[in-house]
């Protein structure tokens, strides 16, 4: 059986920054960075009130900070790699969460591709503009870091409502 004490501190001393990580499974993943001893999380989201209340609570023991980040602009990832970097000295953890569903129950011939078009920028181009500007970084410092991507049980089970959803999804498991 693992030591308890040893899980706590299987992030100790590392610096991770998380896309989405104002609400949701992004919210969950700083949380859960905190309890086994991240030293810096830079919350990247574009949900402003929610993101710096999180990175101000009193409950964190490591230092924990927020950045407004659109990730389907590649220069904000990218910048945000940059400042993650230039303020904590390294980076060793990219998730790569950010992400959207569809508000409506599209079938494929419902489709609204202009809709379609925005939901795969944040759900797809925001991933690849993560892993690439992280991985540039981590390759940079020669650091044996980690990008961890969020992807969907939809993109192997599918659906015959949300299609929009599904097809961007099937593009993170590529």
């Amino acid at each position: 059986m693992a030591d308890p004490k040893a899980c706590n501190k299987k992030l100790e001393g590392k610096v991770a920054i998380i896309t989405g990580g104002a609400s949701g499974i992004g919210e969950a993943t700083v949380h859960l960075f905190v309890d086994i001893g991240a030293r810096a999380i830079v919350i990247a989201d574009i949900q402003d009130e929610k993101g710096k209340e999180l990175a101000a609570s009193s409950r964190f023991r490591c230092t924990c900070t927020y950045v407004h980040c659109d990730i389907t602009k590649e220069q904000d990832v990218e910048l945000l790699v940059q400042s993650t970097i230039q303020l904590f000295g390294r980076l060793d953890i990219m998730f790569c969460n950010a992400g959207v569903m569809s508000k409506s129950l599209q079938t494929i011939l419902d489709f609204d591709l202009s809709l379609y078009e925005r939901l795969f920028a944040i759900n797809v181009g925001g991933v690849a503009a993560g892993i690439k500007h992280a991985g540039l970084a981590m390759v940079k410092a020669n650091t044996k870091g980690s990008i961890i991507c969020t992807a969907s049980i939809a993109a192997s089970v599918g659906s015959d409502r949300h299609t929009d959803y599904v097809c961007r999804k099937t593009r993170c498991w590529l």
